[in-house]
């Protein structure tokens, strides 16, 4: 008898694998060019939250490219793949938090209309990343680690973008920061939750080796 239908399970992610690399070289491209626009966009706007979206697409290229080297591999390297992946989103929520006190001291208001024209692109390009990985999020727990990454950008692009609005009408420069610090806070729950799902069965094959 079977082991609850892991042989089963194996083999359908050895055969969806092609299909993970392909979507996977798609968004990691995806998520380089919105990183080289949103950094330049968010330097020239002045704006801590443009900034931490950018330095979040990224993180989530490097993390999309450690994804494409352990899929197909076994349970245990894709869950040391979602561990660093964990990490990366653990230092990222840091990284923002440094950038919101740096914007905070060196001062100066950020530009909206900048704001909202680069995360409205960078909002329709990470929608695409998420339309694309959906189908796969509940494949393995390396996909579904890619999918939470391409959701955390789809409403970190969403919060800049009603940041901007709010800073156009009001006139209210801090919200960036606060939205900043926002992003910071969303990148450590999604950081803590892939390590909490990821450690087990790191573990697991380990454990079973020593009984």
């Amino acid at each position: 008898m079977g082991c609850c239908g892991c042989e089963f399970t194996g083999a359908r992610l050895a055969r969806r694998s092609p299909d993970h690399r392909r979507v996977l070289w798609l968004v990691l491209a995806i998520n380089a060019a919105i990183f080289a626009g949103e950094y330049a966009a968010g330097w020239l706007a002045r704006s801590t939250a443009l900034q931490g979206d950018s330095l979040d697409s990224l993180g989530d290229a490097l993390v999309y490219g450690l994804s494409l080297v352990v899929a197909g591999r076994a349970l245990r390297a894709r869950a040391a793949a979602a561990l660093v992946k964990g990490g990366i989103q653990l230092a990222f929520a840091l990284g923002v938090l440094a950038q919101a006190l740096h914007r905070l001291v060196a001062g100066g208001p950020p530009l909206p209309p900048v704001m909202l024209v680069a995360a409205g692109l960078a909002l329709a390009a990470n929608a695409t990343c998420l339309w694309l990985l959906t189908r796969y999020r509940d494949d393995d727990v390396n996909m579904r680690s890619v999918w939470l990454c391409s959701r955390n950008d789809v409403l970190g692009n969403a919060g800049v973008l009603l940041a901007a609005g709010l800073i156009a009408w009001s006139g209210w420069g801090w919200l960036d920061l606060l939205f900043g610090a926002g992003r910071a806070v969303l990148f450590l729950g999604t950081g803590l939750g892939v390590l909490r799902a990821a450690w087990p069965q790191f573990r697991a094959p380990r454990a079973a080796a020593t009984r």
